[in-house]
């Protein structure tokens, strides 16, 4: 088999990602690392099968060097739009307050007005009360009247039938008829007195309810502001309580902002002061290699151009170890 070579270290700067993690970006790397393990080893003997492991394993690594980069600017990406995020909602959460706070003067002025109409309502059912009651009243009067009519228009007659059979009856009669309208009378006196109850009773009740039903109107209005002024005061403390919230959300995002700004700027001051020291390092390395290859006998032009190539990738069987 012949000699074979190890597949270029793939290094990705952050300045080559939005090109290359595009549709089909990555498609060269891709056809360079195939082509890197196009070999057929000898499986028969063990370095031709430690070379499919070997091959196997550079794929790998090379497949984390494109993929890590890949997966940092994808988190770039999505961070970039977190702002806009936390933008939105705050503006939604800032006008659902601001409705309620603007609606809260509507919601008080409905539940005065709730209350005014139920204040009517009990007034109203209280006032036909109190009408049906003084219709009550009115209606036994008349009754008593016709009573008192009836009762004397019949006292008459049953007089009028005394005197008439007073000859023919003679004294018995006379005293026996006399008995029999005095009785007559009586009853009719004292199914009188028992309407007359009847009525002065239902009266008496009609009179109760009036009072019961101003009373219950009374306090069905108390107990109707109270509870429109503790809607008013809930409303109220909510939101109070929406608003500083909202306060105090906005103070956490503007916090976190300026830490996530100072952590960047860390993160990019760090992160210049690590190249700008790997590409120190490289360049003593590489002056170090020249140095050794001119010790070694080669013009120091010579030296510079193989330490170039070699670090170019140029030369495939030479890698410099940084």
């Amino acid at each position: 088999m012949s000699e074979v070579t190890d597949l270029t270290v793939i290094e990705i700067k952050p300045e080559q990602a939005p090109a290359l993690y595009s549709p089909n970006g990555l498609d060269a790397y891709l056809e360079q690392i195939k082509a890197a393990v196009n070999e057929v080893p000898d499986l028969s003997t063990k370095k031709g099968r430690d070379r499919v492991a070997s091959l196997a394993a550079q794929v790998s690594r090379s497949k984390t060097a494109i993929e890590k980069p890949g997966r940092e600017h994808l988190k770039r990406l999505k961070e970039a739009v977190k702002p806009a995020e936390q933008e939105i909602k705050r503006f939604v959460d800032a006008c659902d307050a601001l409705r309620d706070a603007t609606r809260l003067p509507l919601t008080e002025w409905e539940a005065e007005q709730e209350r005014i109409k139920q204040e009517e309502e009990a007034k109203r059912a209280a006032e036909e009360l109190a009408k049906q009651v003084e219709a009550d009243h009115e209606i036994a009067l008349l009754l008593n009247e016709k009573f008192d009519r009836d009762a004397a228009e019949a006292k008459a007659e049953a007089e009028h039938q005394r005197i008439a059979h007073e000859e023919e009856l003679k004294r018995q009669a006379a005293e026996q008829a006399k008995r029999e309208a005095e009785e007559n009378a009586q009853r009719e006196r004292d199914e009188a007195a028992r309407r007359e109850a009847e009525f002065k009773l239902k009266a008496e009740q009609a009179e109760r309810d009036r009072v019961a039903a101003e009373q219950k109107a009374a306090a069905d209005a108390k107990e109707a502001a109270e509870r429109a002024e503790r809607e008013k005061q809930e409303a109220i403390a909510e939101a109070q309580r929406k608003a500083q919230e909202e306060a105090d959300r906005v103070r956490r995002e503007t916090e976190a902002k300026e830490a996530a700004r100072l952590a960047e700027e860390k993160r990019v001051a760090d992160e210049k002061a690590r190249r700008e020291a790997d590409i120190e390092h490289r360049r003593t390395i590489n002056r170090q290699s020249v140095a050794e290859l001119v010790a070694a006998g080669l013009p120091e032009d010579c030296a510079q151009k193989c330490v170039a190539a070699i670090a170019k990738g140029e030369v495939t069987a030479i890698r410099i170890t940084y």
